[in-house]
């Protein structure tokens, strides 16, 4: 309600019963009155009785064909022009009926009229957006495949353009997205001297930069011929790092005792030759340069032990040895032995293990040859067993076990096919690894066991990203700068994030609390769909019957999951410097901002609820779904009254009704704030 009165449809309705009421009331009273004042007989007094209540029923027969035949058919008019106004291609639900059933061609001119510009607007550029599109496909095409980490920015560091690549460096951080500041992501304070010294012909400079727990080698380079953009090739240095500042600084350390025990070595050596050539040998001093060389040879021998360890550490340690899926492998070594009649069908459970992926496929092959001409079979199974620190992968065969002999003999090939040609042993103490044959249990059939370094980690690697529908948005860079005014900001300016919340029940000044939070992201008038924040949380209670058949959240899925004061602080950090929107807005924000969430939401708040009753306060219904229904919008199955899916409609019914409120005049936040305060009813956005 708006100032204690009812919306204009529910007054005229009232209004028009009133009237007729007193009317048929007044009618009554006039009609008893000359009834007993002429006390007419028959036709007479039915005359009477009919001509008092024909004011007030004239009066209720108007108002019901105007309802009918005008205020109706106005009131679906105006749901119609308010859906073309939204999607000239949207269906039509309400031709004109009643009364304006005359200006069904007219509107039907109008909309194909408009549908005809549109069309020929599109054919003229026809030829121009079939490049720009050719360009944009090849552009997302590489991007995707391309390993190394990108992100363009423009002059006020807000991100235009990202990769997969450099999704997967950020996999879960909230300051990656399209219009995000660069401050979000890395710390620039140990980039903001080279970026403001970047030359213009594109000449690269170079950083390493901590990042959370990481170090990144970061390439940066001015766009030539451009706005200002600047360019970041990111690479994950902290391998090389720690690399260089553990094992690589351990063998300079252990050069100079090498040294120092050598060259002690050499003079007492040197000492106690001279000394047995002498007539007179002092046995005294012979015993002490013995003495002395025996200690060196042992420190010496110890120090050459430190640095065979040392030089161990290095090559598992080495960049080479990444973490690898042994299902992954066994795929691989399939697919690399092709048309050769060898294959392995992998058994038991997959198991993560750390290796030189390229290099194990040549050394596998060779051995799979090597033990189909000793075997004389050419189907093998392979298995990765978990041991204390290692897994342990098995190839297996019907028959004996293998000579020692004859594993060392193998040991010794050389792999032509790798650069330098190492040896299979040399791969193998790559891996600290060995390699020996022994028998199963059944003692029909035996294996080949290759013990390799463990991975800390389980569960099977995560699916493929699929590509995303957007990852880079160049118009970005014609907004305005970050630190502009927002009131005056233009609403297909704004940045927007659309949110919703799940809880256990309506009552949230008795307890109920929130359950999942979903919100997705508007930028530059673009929903990006894959910019998300969906989350679940838990409780602290259970969730009742009642409510978990609205969201369909039971209390096994918010087991384990934050608690609110946790995820609070992660969806701020999502929200960044956006306006947030959503419907009913006050409910949500009373749901997150309960006593002890310890985040406070002080931005500024669109509420889709109230900007539909402020643009068509005539209309009844204002709830998402009827809203979802009149702009022509759709749930996808299953998301209803779910946080993000919830969330994402709102999102879309947001920018329906953009071009409504700039045919309005309406283009600021501060415009359209001023109009949603007019619809603001307290009641209504508590319930």
């Amino acid at each position: 309600m708006k100032g204690g009165k009812l919306p204009k449809r529910q007054r005229l309705i009232g209004l028009w019963l009133l009237l007729s009421g007193i009317s048929l009331l007044g009618g009554a009273i006039f009609a008893a009155w000359l009834d007993s004042l002429f006390q007419p007989q028959g036709l007479a007094r039915l005359v009477l009785w009919l001509g008092c209540f024909s004011g007030g029923g004239t009066i209720f027969l108007v108002g019901l064909l105007l309802e009918r035949m005008l205020f109706t058919p106005l009131r679906h008019l105006q749901v119609q022009l308010a859906r073309l106004v939204a999607n000239p291609d949207a269906r039509e639900d309400y031709p004109p009926e009643g009364w304006l059933r005359g200006l069904g061609p007219d509107l039907m001119r109008v909309r194909e009229a408009w549908r005809s510009d549109r069309t020929r607007l599109a054919t003229a550029h026809a030829e121009g957006a079939r490049s720009a599109a050719r360009i944009r496909q090849e552009l997302e095409t590489l991007l995707q495949v391309l390993d190394t980490p990108l992100l363009l920015c423009d002059h006020h560091r807000r991100l235009l353009l990202f990769n997969q690549a450099a999704e997967a460096l950020f996999d879960g951080h909230p300051g990656l997205g399209l219009g995000k500041r660069l401050d979000a992501l890395l710390p620039v304070s140990s980039l903001q001297d080279s970026l403001a010294q970047l030359p213009d012909d594109g000449s690269p400079r170079e950083l390493l930069m901590p990042c959370s727990e990481r170090w990144l080698h970061v390439a940066m380079r001015r766009v030539p011929q451009s706005n200002g953009e600047t360019l970041l090739t990111l690479t994950d240095a902290t391998a090389a790092w720690t690399s260089e500042m553990g094992a690589r600084a351990g063998l300079a350390e252990h050069m100079a005792p090498l040294r120092r025990h050598g060259a002690s070595l050499a003079s007492a050596a040197e000492a106690l030759s001279s000394v047995r050539h002498a007539r007179h040998i002092d046995e005294t001093l012979r015993q002490r340069l013995e003495a002395v060389i025996e200690e060196e040879s042992l420190a010496l021998g110890q120090e050459i032990e430190n640095l065979g360890r040392l030089i161990d550490d290095m090559q598992q340690q080495g960049e080479r040895l990444v973490p690898l899926w042994s299902n992954d492998l066994w795929q691989s070594l399939n697919e690399r032995l092709g048309d050769n009649p060898i294959e392995v069908l992998p058994i038991g459970m997959p198991a993560w293990f750390k290796g030189d992926a390229p290099a194990l496929l040549v050394m596998l092959e060779s051995l799979l040859e090597r033990l189909s001409e000793h075997t004389g079979t050419a189907d093998f199974e392979g298995e990765m067993l978990l041991g204390n620190r290692r897994v342990y992968l098995d190839l297996i065969w019907p028959g004996r076990p293998l000579s020692q002999r004859e594993l060392s003999t193998w040991c010794a090939q050389r792999l032509e096919t790798l650069p330098l040609s190492p040896r299979v042993g040399d791969l193998l103490r790559q891996h600290a690894s060995d390699a020996w044959s022994l028998a199963d249990p059944d003692g029909k059939h035996a294996r080949l066991r290759l013990p390799l370094p463990a991975v800390d980690r389980v569960g099977a690697p995560p699916s493929q990203l699929p590509p995303r529908p957007e990852f880079h948005d160049f118009g970005i860079a014609d907004l305005p700068p970050p630190d502009a005014e927002l009131a005056r900001r233009s609403l297909r300016t704004l940045e927007i994030v659309a949110f919703d919340t799940e809880t256990t029940g309506l009552e949230l000044r008795r307890g109920d609390t929130v359950i999942s939070i979903g919100a997705c992201r508007i930028v530059n008038a673009r929903l990006l769909a894959s910019d998300i924040f969906d989350v679940r949380v838990d409780p602290g209670k259970p969730i009742p019957p009642a409510s978990t058949a609205i969201h369909g959240i039971t209390d096994d899925d918010v087991a384990g999951a934050p608690p609110l004061p946790v995820v609070l602080p992660r969806f701020r950090d999502y929200i960044g410097d956006a306006v947030i929107l959503a419907h009913n807005a006050a409910f949500d924000l009373l749901a997150l901002q309960s006593p002890g969430s310890g985040t406070t939401l002080e931005m500024p708040v669109l509420d889709t609820l109230l900007l539909s009753r402020a643009l068509d306060e005539s209309l009844d219904g204002h709830d998402l779904d009827t809203l979802a229904e009149r702009y022509d919008l759709s749930f996808p199955p299953g998301t209803r009254h779910t946080a993000l899916g919830d969330a994402r409609v709102t999102a879309e019914l947001w920018l329906a009704l953009l071009p409504r409120l700039e045919a309005r005049g309406i283009e600021t936040l501060e415009q359209v704030l001023a109009l949603q305060a007019t619809a603001f009813d307290k009641e209504d956005a508590c319930t």
